[in-house]
Parts: structure tokens; C-alpha cells; sequence
């Protein structure tokens, strides 16, 4: 039987981890943009936005081709230079992506920004942890041939596997962004004078904006959870 003491001593160490582990959590610099209930801060695109959905403190993405944009209150829901750090899972054969320094749309893949892609084993061969256009994680299949444009780093498999949650790290400072999935750099980029030279997006370049995820298509469903962000500037 544990005496009097004891458990006030066990009460205490408990206590005294949780105010520890709570001081790490709140002075980290990172401020949460998901609340995990619900959708409040971010706004679907016109185009299907019953592809959004909160579950269990899960950001659900499914149903079809459609973007969802944060339009909260951190830092006026523009960003430059910043870490965010998010938990995606991703189910088998789907695709999807997060964008930055991106603007809302009604309809289509957004114009603005970057999009750092989410794919485990999609058909796309642009897997996780490519700056999607830009610098791609390529994982091409049989037959497949090797798509242009973009710098291409070929692997066997993505950074990410279906059915698992993996952390996706995503630093902009300045001209420079890193992506990192389960601390891995797949990605060290500097955009060079003019941006990167895709004519396909006029506005894809480092700036300024807010973060957009992406619903793929139909057939994918993706997860999201832990969206945090810390501003660098």
C-alpha cells in the first residue's frame, strides 16, 4: 500500500512534468492555425467544398478537386517568412499538397504560391517532400517516363508511407525554403532572380500570402492534424 506521502510525492512529480512539458509547449514560438473542431480560420474554395471535413481533431480531405485557405487572425493571415510544422497521413493512391505565400481562389489549382506535395503512392511520380514543379522527389514506375521541367531527385520510394502520420516541416526565409518530412531535407531550394520559371503559375514565387491544402481528386483522402506555425519576421 502506498503511504500518504508517497502519493503526494508521485502528485507532485506529476504536476511538475505537466507545467515542464506545457512551458516547452506554449514558449516553442509556434501558434496553432487548426483548432481541431472545426473549420474555423479557414475558408473552402467554391469548388466542392464538402471536400472538407473535421473528425476526431482530424482535417479530412476528400471528395474531389477543391482547396481549403487559411483566412484566420495569426499574423493577419499573411506570412512570409515562417516554419510551419503539420502531421499529414495519407491513404493509399492519394494526392494532395500544401501551399504558401498562395491567395484564395473560387475554382482551380491555385495560381500563387508553392505547393509542397503530399503523395505516398499516387500515380503522380512527384512524391512527398517535392517543391512540386520545382525540385521533385521522383518516384517513376514502370513505363513511366520522366517528366519535364524542375530539377528531379530520384528515389525508390516516397519520404511518406500510406496509413502513417509523418511530420511535414516547411521553413521559408527569404529567398530560401527547406522541406523536411520526419526530419529529413528533401528539399534545400533558393529562388533565383525572375522566381523558378514556370510559365504554367505567373505567380508562382517567394512573397508573401497564406497556406492552402489541397483535395486532389476524388479518389483521394488525405489527413491532417497539428497545423502550427512560427513567424520568422
Amino acid at each position: 500500500m502506498k503511504t500518504t506521502s508517497s502519493i503526494q510525492l508521485a502528485g507532485l512529480l506529476f504536476g511538475c512534468c505537466f507545467l515542464a512539458s506545457y512551458a516547452t509547449t506554449a514558449n516553442d514560438g509556434f501558434v496553432p492555425l487548426f483548432n481541431g473542431k472545426d473549420l474555423t480560420g479557414w475558408t473552402p474554395a467554391k469548388e466542392k467544398p464538402e471536400s472538407f471535413s473535421v473528425q476526431d481533431g482530424e482535417l479530412i480531405l476528400k471528395g474531389g478537386r477543391s482547396h481549403l485557405f487559411y483566412t484566420g487572425d495569426v499574423n493577419g493571415g499573411t506570412f512570409k517568412n515562417f516554419e510551419l510544422r503539420l502531421q499529414a497521413k495519407t491513404l493509399p493512391g492519394a494526392n494532395s499538397g500544401v501551399y504558401f505565400h498562395t491567395k484564395y481562389q473560387d475554382t482551380g489549382w491555385p495560381n500563387a504560391g508553392y505547393e509542397c506535395q503530399v503523395n505516398s503512392t499516387h500515380k503522380d511520380p512527384k512524391k512527398t517532400g517535392s517543391l512540386y514543379g520545382v525540385v521533385n522527389i521522383l518516384v517513376l514506375r514502370e513505363g513511366q517516363k520522366e517528366p519535364k521541367g524542375g530539377k528531379h531527385i530520384k528515389r525508390d520510394a516516397a519520404p511518406s508511407t500510406d496509413g502513417e502520420w509523418f511530420d511535414y516541416h516547411i521553413t521559408v526565409v527569404d529567398k530560401k525554403i527547406t522541406i523536411r518530412v520526419n526530419s529529413e531535407t528533401t528539399v534545400e531550394y533558393i529562388e533565383p532572380e525572375g522566381g523558378p520559371g514556370n510559365t504554367q503559375f505567373s505567380e508562382r514565387k517567394v512573397s508573401d500570402g497564406t497556406f492552402a491544402l489541397q483535395a486532389h481528386d476524388p479518389k483521394s483522402e488525405v489527413h491532417y492534424r497539428n497545423i502550427r506555425v512560427k513567424i520568422l519576421d
